[in-house]
């Protein structure tokens, strides 16, 4: 037992000793860590004073630059203050020394002026003075002269003032005389400026009545088929035509437009077979028109020579024939051309009988004078060159080319048949109706010419006779003298010009006359 309890004893006694050495053991290891954590402790601890130094230099230089810029800066901006200021300065003395010199002038001006105020009041009086010495003189004057002439003084202003009217008369028709000279000198370049100015008003609306032909449709949806997918059978029939097809909203109606009148023909005449038809693609308008075409040269051809075979006429050239045959087509102030050329060349042939001349020579001149119209829209220059042109070409007779080309006066006339082409001319367009005017607006043409020149002081009566193309206005020969007439007349063609429409030119024919009448007895 003893035993026992001294095993426990050793055991209890072992166990105190362990755990003391054990407490040993840890307490110098304890010792150890925390020597060692003191140790770096104090390193951390110098570490961050040594930064903290170097921050705080770091600091100390910026702050020592930010200093130096701010120094510098502020001694720049003094120094432009400072150039500033003196050049301000330097502009206060020049506008101080310029507003001296003002000043100086000024006074020197004002001096002037004075001294010339004072020369001026001198001069007044001097001139008052002879104002007066001069009235007196003059009245003296007047006294010898009246005692010179005798005559009074009112009596020698009559004839003075006679003297002036007559010869204030004298200059002015002088005047008159040199101004008609000088019009007259540039009449005619007026005249193409006025022609030229006429053609541009009325070209626009002349050509709207002249170059559009309309063709019916049966229906609006025809205008669809006409027109084609993407626009090809429009496309093909303009190209192969040379005419505008114009599909507007006007209902069951396309325009066709051309200036040249054989083209539109066969256009309308290949539309008008193409609607019927109904077949429509750029093949069948092709085919369509090409004959339309021959179709119309047969036409052209057949006008041609059925105009020749009603006159008469022999030996024209083919190529002359449908040039004729073409003017079918063709229209001049609402007269058809073909028509008008066959009537000149009936009145040619009467009058050169009548005259006891050669009667087919005057009808072939008058039946080829207006040949040129045909082709006129194809050629340069007016339709009389070109026509004489042309029938040189086939040499024509001397005498019918020359009046193709004289019956406007554009060249002299060399032969009777000239005259007798230009007149039967006249007469073709001349009576009422032949070139498109109505009755009522040519007897108010009429009337407005007469009106017009009846509204002017000293017209006794005024007639408008050759079918409105002259005027002729008697005048009151006690009211108006015969430089007066010519003034009028030139008013009253004025007058008509600014107020009136006409076509050509009208003639005004002012007439004074004075009669003596006695009776034998």
């Amino acid at each position: 037992m003893s035993e026992y309890y001294l095993l426990i004893i050793g055991i209890v006694g072992a166990a105190i000793i362990a755990v003391v050495v054990t407490y040993l053991l840890a307490s110098k290891a304890s010792f150890g860590r925390i020597k060692r954590a003191e140790n770096e402790a104090k390193k951390i601890v110098e570490d961050a004073l040594r930064d903290a130094e170097i921050k705080k230099k770091e600091a100390l230089l910026e702050a020592k630059d930010e200093w130096y810029k701010a120094k510098v800066s502020f001694e720049r901006e003094l120094q432009n203050k400072k150039t500033e200021f003196q050049k301000q300065e330097k502009k206060l003395s020049e506008r101080e020394l310029n507003l001296d010199r003002k000043v100086d002038i000024l006074d020197k001006k004002e001096k002037d002026y004075v001294n010339k105020e004072k020369v001026l009041q001198h001069r007044e009086t001097g001139i008052g003075k002879r104002e007066k010495e001069l009235e007196q003189l003059v009245a003296d004057q007047n006294k010898q002269l009246e005692r010179i002439a005798q005559m009074s003084a009112e009596e020698a202003k009559k004839v003075l003032m006679d003297n002036l009217i007559g010869q204030a008369k004298m200059e002015s028709a002088a005047l008159v005389k040199e101004i008609k000279e000088r019009a007259e000198m540039q009449a005619e370049k007026e005249a193409k400026e006025f022609i030229i100015q006429a053609i541009y008003l009325c070209a626009a609306e002349h050509t709207v009545e002249s170059t559009v032909s309309v063709v019916p449709l049966p229906t609006d949806e025809m205008k669809g088929r006409i027109i084609g997918r993407e626009c090809r059978n429009i496309r093909s029939f303009e190209t192969l035509t040379g005419v505008d097809v114009i599909v507007d909203d006007t209902p069951e109606a396309v325009i066709l437009s051309a200036y040249d009148p054989v083209r539109r023909e066969i256009a309308r005449m290949a539309l008008e077979k193409l609607v019927t038809d109904g077949r429509i693609h750029p093949t069948r308008i092709e085919e369509v028109v090409e004959k339309a075409q021959k179709e119309m040269a047969i036409m052209v051809r057949e006008a041609g020579e059925q105009a020749c075979f009603e006159l008469g006429l022999h030996g024209l050239h083919d190529d002359v024939i449908n040039l004729m045959g073409k003017l079918n087509y063709r229209t001049s102030y609402g007269q058809n051309v073909l028509g008008h050329v066959k009537e000149v060349a009936m009145l040619c042939a009467l009058m050169a009988s009548e005259l006891g001349l050669d009667p087919e020579l005057a009808k072939r001149a008058g039946f080829l004078h207006d040949i040129g119209k045909a082709i006129d829209r194809e050629t340069e220059g007016t339709h009389t060159q070109i026509g004489m042109a042309f029938l040189r070409k086939y040499n024509e007779h001397e005498y019918v080319i020359n009046a193709v080309g004289s019956h406007h006066n554009d060249i002299p006339h060399i032969s009777p048949y000239d005259v007798l082409v230009q007149a039967a001319d006249a007469i073709s367009g001349a009576p009422l109706g032949a070139r498109r005017e109505p009755l009522e607006g040519y007897i108010k043409r009429l009337e407005k010419l007469e009106e017009l020149a009846d509204g002017f002081k000293g017209v006794a009566k005024a007639y408008a006779i050759q079918a409105g193309r002259e005027v002729r206005v008697i005048v009151e020969n006690n009211e108006i003298d015969d430089i007066g007439a010519s003034v009028l007349a030139s008013d009253i063609a004025r007058k008509i010009e600014s107020e009136m429409e006409y076509p050509g030119q009208i003639k005004v024919t002012v007439i004074r006359e004075s009669r003596s009448i006695e009776y034998a007895k």
